[in-house]
């Protein structure tokens, strides 16, 4: 792998994702949530091919580092949904959570200015939502065996932290 600050960022439209890309996106997500974290759930939800999703990617090579799936208002409610937020094993501990985060939400204000952001955070991540202005809304749940926060961010917020590399 070369030097770690070499990724860059891609943002693809579902319907316009490569099938290598969604199988890329798919088998990090699965790596991840379903087998590291033990959460068996159903993954693939007819959601990845909208052209109303945003796939956000982050690339060194061929290698996927991080990935965030950025759902516009009308897929789930009227918000938007950032989610499927992750990181590769190989690529943790460099700040690329953080940076993700950042870059999701460049994005989601740019396609959707005037539009809440809503996420449901596994909640040893709260935290980390929090410095964005994400305030949690309810109770924690359990989702797939592991305890999230649903977090909402109004859309008169906007984040100054953004990285791009």
């Amino acid at each position: 792998m070369s030097n770690e600050s070499s990724h860059h960022w891609q943002l693809t439209p579902g319907d316009q994702l490569t099938a290598a890309e969604l199988h890329q996106a798919l088998e990090l997500r699965c790596a991840v949530f379903v087998a590291e974290q033990q959460s068996p759930y159903l993954d693939v939800d007819g959601h990845d091919l909208s052209p109303s999703v945003l796939h956000l990617r982050g690339v060194q090579g061929e290698d996927l580092l991080a990935y965030a799936r950025i759902l516009g208002p009308g897929v789930i409610d009227d918000d938007v949904h950032l989610g499927r937020v992750v990181i590769a094993p190989i690529a943790r501990g460099r700040g690329l959570g953080d940076a993700l985060v950042a870059e999701a939400l460049h994005h989601a204000r740019l396609h959707w200015p005037d539009t809440p952001t809503t996420l449901e955070a596994q909640s040893h991540l709260v935290t980390l939502y929090a410095r964005y202005g994400f305030v949690a809304v309810g109770d924690p749940f359990d989702d797939g065996g592991i305890e999230h926060q649903r977090m909402h961010l109004p859309r008169t917020v906007t984040s100054t932290r953004r990285t791009v590399t």
